[in-house]
């Protein structure tokens, strides 16, 4: 590691509160297991199994842009600290609104893991919404710079990410509208909908 020149830097004992973003993950993942599976009877197997799921759902999340090439739309995940790229995942159907006792096996932990991603991935980007809104202005969003888009109908693991091409301004100046460039075309969101990448 020291030949590479990295440098580990480690918070006080009992101060979680120090590690920011990584803490807030850490809670959002508690807050949200205990909801899910407060009920639910799981046998070793299928726990394991859901965990290992939702372990994949939190090391896809984006941290922070890889490059500032316009044509790259990949992000730095924890998974690329684990296994040297981003993690995929096969998407499967969605499972609707049952009652989980009734389904089989594996849709119950699917169902589990659909249910675990809509809730954290919306809670992740208004976490990262909110830090952007204290830490800087809407006004600072620089064009070309990597942003997550909030969509609510991705599969688990799909990130929506985009690049800024073009920022409309209101009539007070201020812009509130932004043109993106992503891997399926072009969008426009308001950008209470897009959240800027942190730069570490």
């Amino acid at each position: 590691m020291a030949q590479e020149g990295i440098e580990f830097k480690f918070i006080p004992a009992y101060t979680p509160h120090f590690n920011g973003l990584a803490e807030a993950a850490v809670r959002s993942t508690k807050h949200h297991l205990k909801r899910l599976l407060q009920n639910t009877h799981l046998t070793y197997e299928e726990m394991a199994t859901c965990l290992t799921q939702i372990e994949a759902v939190l090391n896809s999340r984006p941290l922070t842009p890889i490059s500032t090439d316009p044509s790259d739309f990949s992000a730095l995940t924890p998974a690329h600290f684990l296994i040297g790229r981003s993690l995929i995942a096969i998407p499967q159907p969605q499972i609707g609104d049952a009652n989980i006792t009734r389904l089989d096996r594996f849709k119950r932990i699917e169902l589990i893991k659909q249910h675990f991603w809509s809730r954290f991935s919306l809670e992740y980007v208004n976490l990262l919404q909110q830090r952007v809104k204290w830490r800087s202005s809407t006004k600072e969003l620089k064009l070309g710079s990597l942003v997550l888009v909030k969509e609510r109908a991705l599969p688990p693991l799909m990130w929506s990410l985009g690049r800024v091409m073009q920022l409309y301004p209101g009539s007070d100046g201020v812009s509130r509208v932004a043109e993106l460039k992503t891997r399926r075309g072009t969008i426009r969101r308001a950008f209470n909908k897009i959240c800027p990448l942190p730069d570490f």
